[in-house]
């Protein structure tokens, strides 16, 4: 396996050029601004295509050190793939909402974990039938609010080693907290979004579920590919194992996707 490979036209066929109207920008984007067509500004895909591969490059590089990614994404559009992209490749995510200190504030996020682990157990081993309905309804309605939060990073064990996040705008404050601690960023970076804070920036069309599908099956086959060259320098056979990793493919956009975006 090898790092996944994408072009430009992909990522047009995906509708990552497309920005937002002109009267919603930040200043601070100019330079990843190709134009403006038809009111909305038209992202550089000359400059993405290159600043995507150095981000995949980093988060390959990252979970080849035995280090951990952490996708995050909560609006509605990117929040289902970004969970399913995390889990095919083995890491951690975020896609309900950012609980503030999730990372600054680990201690108390971490007993947090351990209660609706003890929560899994006793639902799984059958000790909540013994309590009354209107207990086990308030511990189940306990469980159901901790898995949203920290279901996708109750086994991580751990701080990140490094950040991959849709829109920054609504994720501002785990850029805050990834800046406060040093762990590095990899974000998408529209036409509105600031990218101050952010390590390996990618501009591109943060709404399109097509853009957020190709950004999130690129990111995950680079874990795949970091996950086989730790396991190669450890003298590991990775076809000898019981289990073989998912290898995430970024399918062909339909030629359509353009059209729709406009």
């Amino acid at each position: 396996m090898a790092l996944p490979t994408f072009t430009m036209r992909q990522l047009v066929e995906a509708g990552v050029h497309f920005g937002h109207n002109t009267r919603r920008w930040n200043p601070k984007m100019a330079p990843y601004l190709f134009g403006v067509r038809n009111g909305i500004h038209i992202i550089d895909l000359q400059q993405s295509v290159p600043m995507l591969h150095a981000a995949m490059t980093a988060v390959r590089n990252v979970v080849a050190g035995g280090g951990r990614v952490l996708f995050v994404g909560t609006k509605r559009a990117a929040s289902d793939i970004v969970a399913e992209s995390a889990k095919k490749c083995g890491q951690y995510y975020v896609n309900h909402r950012w609980l503030g200190g999730m990372l600054t504030n680990w201690k108390t996020i971490s007993h947090s974990i351990k209660r609706l682990r003890e929560l899994d157990e006793q639902l799984a081993s059958g000790a909540l039938s013994a309590l009354t309905k209107k207990e086990q309804l308030v511990l189940s309605r306990e469980k159901e609010k901790l898995d949203r939060a920290l279901g996708g990073i109750k086994d991580m064990g751990g701080l990140p080693d490094i950040l991959f996040i849709i829109d920054t705008n609504k994720e501002s404050l785990a850029v805050q907290e990834a800046n406060k601690l040093g762990i590095p960023v990899v974000a998408i970076l529209d036409s509105n979004s600031d990218p101050a804070g952010i390590t390996f920036p990618v501009p591109g069309n943060d709404d399109a579920i097509r853009a957020i599908q190709s950004y999130c099956d690129l990111v995950a086959g680079a874990v795949l590919d970091g996950i086989q060259a730790e396991i190669g320098r450890a003298g590991g056979d990775i076809g000898a194992q019981a289990e073989a990793p998912v290898e995430v493919i970024a399918a062909e956009a339909e030629p359509e996707a353009v059209a729709q975006a406009e």
